[in-house]
């Protein structure tokens, strides 16, 4: 199952810039507008958002942001944990420190209430003793139907616990190196899911910031392999979250592909055709939050694939 129609969602507290994670997400931008008018436009765009997956039947569970301690990230939950059909529940290797507060146990609990069935939590966070980072479906790409795993290496996504999570799932790794262009230098891209996303149907991908060509090829071959329609994507248009999308569903099985008003507007009209014969297209506008915290659409959600009780 490559779509789920349950997703969580946290609702900021104390949303806006962290200089940690800026150390290499150049999708990072401040903004001189005070820090309280910053929150409330990042919560309106949060609202805004949750109110669209809902009018479209997309099951949506909110969990509001702790006031303290003071977690500027946490509306982007995908990146601490993930779960599976089996029961489990991964919680993953953050690379930020001030981005491990995220990580809550209410919220599990909140989860097991509603009903979801947790089986096993499997925590890797042991992994950040030794600087080894994964983070969650930023620094994996999932193909559920192919069991496949695709990675871009960077400081936040090392091959020990990319490998140990391919061990637990029983999934096979892609791994490449990808880089992007920033102030006339390669640096590496930081996390898969922004230039990368992987459908039912389809998967959006920026092959160009594959620099090696066997890899380049490695990664083409296997979404062949897949089935999947590739749609590719430039380096300018990835710059605008056109990477960052995630395919969700409906309790009537209507499958949509989400992603911000700045990835729609920097796509193709053939491009979103492509997207649209398959999909229906959920498109938020939340440049505050993308802005600030270098994250869009997909990052946002977490998808929650466990099995209900009884």
């Amino acid at each position: 199952m490559q779509t789920s129609p349950h997703i969580l969602m946290v609702r900021p507290a104390h949303f806006g810039f962290n200089p940690e994670t800026a150390e290499n997400n150049f999708y990072q931008l401040k903004d001189a507008r005070p820090q309280q008018e910053i929150e409330a436009k990042a919560r309106e765009e949060f609202d805004d958002f949750v109110a669209l997956l809902r009018d479209q039947g997309v099951m949506v569970k909110v969990v509001e942001d702790t006031e303290s301690p003071v977690k500027t990230d946490a509306v982007f939950p995908n990146n601490w944990f993930s779960t599976h059909p089996d029961g489990k529940l991964i919680l993953y290797p953050m690379f930020s420190k001030n981005r491990r507060l995220e990580r809550r146990k209410d919220l599990i609990e909140l989860l097991m209430a509603a009903d979801f069935q947790v089986n096993e939590i499997i925590d890797l966070s042991f992994f950040e003793e030794d600087r080894q980072f994964l983070e969650g479906t930023g620094s994996m790409v999932l193909d559920h139907d192919t069991k496949t795993i695709f990675a871009c290496y960077s400081e936040r996504t090392h091959r020990i616990p990319l490998d140990y999570v391919a061990h637990i799932l029983d999934y096979q790794i892609v791994g490449f190196d990808a880089v992007q262009e920033v102030n006339g230098q390669l640096s590496p891209i930081y996390h898969t899911n922004v230039m990368m996303h992987i459908g039912s149907d389809l998967a959006v991908v920026c092959l160009d910031s594959i620099p090696k060509a066997s890899e380049k090829l490695r990664v083409q071959s296997a979404l062949n392999a897949s089935g999947k329609k590739i749609v590719p994507i430039t380096p300018k248009q990835k710059f605008n979250f056109a990477g960052n999308m995630l395919e969700v569903s409906n309790d009537g099985g209507e499958k949509f592909t989400v992603m911000s008003q700045t990835a729609l507007e920097s796509l193709s009209i053939g491009q979103l055709q492509l997207i649209e014969k398959y999909t229906t297209i959920i498109s938020p506008s939340i440049p505050t939050i993308e802005k600030l915290g270098g994250g869009s659409a997909r990052c946002m959600m977490a998808e929650i694939f466990l099995p209900r009780k009884g």
